[in-house]
């Protein structure tokens, strides 16, 4: 009952309240990536959701898109504008998903939405992420985010499909926003984001 009827409704009504309360800093970080990243302050990408139905979801647009000689983007590190990594470090730019969530293609709370080339690697335990709607933020997240390998990020989310409960959702909101505040697991060690999954780390 939660998962289909009660959690629906509480995620919209979440993603509403939160981009009313969050309107300013939204319009504000909006002006600054638009002047920084030549009119482009949204980064729109394909990714699996729930059942492996493919979405677009959006982001605040943190890195440029400068290139090489040869035509090829640059390291992350090297794109990584100014207040791009502020947008990062402190979650900004996650926000922009909240309409993705009035849209019905996210949740609040839910596995990480990751990259579709991903599934042909995913084994059958791990392919039970898309059993629900990925999330803003989830059990993984809270327990080391970036900062943990791929594999134990997907025994989480596993787990986490697994137990979903509304006081679950609860405790990794409440987890979320403590995580935030202090900028922990925003990256990998040594990297800007964190390394690509192979289907082995």
């Amino acid at each position: 009952m939660y998962r289909n009827l009660i959690k629906p409704i509480f995620d919209f009504l979440a993603a509403v309240i939160a981009l009313v309360i969050l309107s300013p800093v939204l319009i504000v970080v909006t002006i600054l990536l638009y002047r920084a990243n030549n009119g482009k302050p949204f980064f729109y990408q394909s990714r699996p959701g729930k059942n492996g139905d493919i979405f677009k979801i959006v982001k605040y647009k943190t890195m440029t898109d400068e290139v090489d000689d040869q035509g090829n983007l640059l390291p992350d590190s090297e794109r990584l504008t100014k207040i791009g990594s502020f947008v990062r470090k402190t979650s900004i730019d996650e926000i922009p998903q909240l309409f993705n969530v009035l849209k019905g293609d996210m949740s609040i709370v839910g596995p990480r939405p990751l990259l579709p080339q991903y599934l042909q690697l995913y084994n059958e335990e791990q392919l039970k992420r898309h059993e629900v709607k990925p999330g803003i933020t989830g059990w993984a997240q809270v327990n080391g985010r970036n900062a943990i390998s791929w594999l134990k990020k997907f025994e989480y989310d596993g787990w986490y499909v697994k137990n979903q409960s509304f006081c679950l959702d609860l405790k990794i909101l409440f987890k979320t926003i403590k995580k935030v505040v202090i900028s922990e697991g925003i990256t990998a060690e040594n990297m800007a984001t964190t390394e690509p999954f192979n289907g082995r780390n």
